[in-house]
């Protein structure tokens, strides 16, 4: 899965395209010993929930921190995504470096995430205070790390996402129209279409 295009079939939408960055980080996966279960869950969502035109590029990765750096700085600079999300790597154990690598490549951080992905976990397991997941800014790009299973995936992109597609607009980025009943995103009044 490299890039996949989207949503031009979707009718009444006033949204302009948008490109979306997928990075699965996984040694099994990357090795090709695993089926990535994460990278196709955060697709379904944006097949789902996106009513503009879309293009998402994918990279699956292993957790290593340099690969990881790469695909980010990769799909924020070369790529052009508005919206790089992660899967997998967050968790404290030696190998989750996911969250070291995002800092590393972005310009500013946005806390925001982090706490408000971890506080949704929290109503389902208590271990989400072991999440290291954050957010943050590459240029125009905003990126941020997602849980590795589908399951908790949708139970936190839902929710995350109502705040994405203002923080694109406010980065100058293409207006993301969302459909409604999946992901009601959140805009003020004058900054609607």
């Amino acid at each position: 899965m490299e890039a996949i295009t989207a949503g031009e079939g979707k009718e009444n939408h006033v949204g302009d395209p948008v490109r979306l960055g997928i990075v699965t980080v996984s040694d099994r996966a990357s090795r090709g010993e695993y089926v990535d279960e994460g990278g196709p869950a955060i697709l379904a969502f944006f097949q789902q929930a996106i009513k503009s035109p879309w293009t998402a590029v994918y990279r699956c990765v292993p957790d290593e921190q340099q690969a990881v750096e790469a695909a980010l700085r990769d799909l924020a600079d070369e790529e052009a995504c508005s919206v790089v999300v992660t899967t997998g790597g967050t968790g404290p154990a030696p190998r989750d470096i996911t969250p070291e690598a995002t800092e590393a490549v972005c310009e500013r951080l946005m806390p925001g995430f982090g706490e408000q992905m971890r506080s949704i976990s929290l109503a389902y397991v208590p271990t989400a205070i072991l999440s290291r997941q954050v957010g943050g800014l590459r240029g125009n790009t905003l990126i941020f790390n997602l849980p590795g299973r589908p399951k908790s995936i949708r139970e936190t992109i839902d929710e995350i996402w109502k705040a994405v597609p203002y923080c694109v607009d406010l980065l100058g980025g293409p207006y993301i129209d969302m459909e409604p009943t999946i992901c009601d995103a959140f805009r003020p009044k004058n900054a609607k279409r």
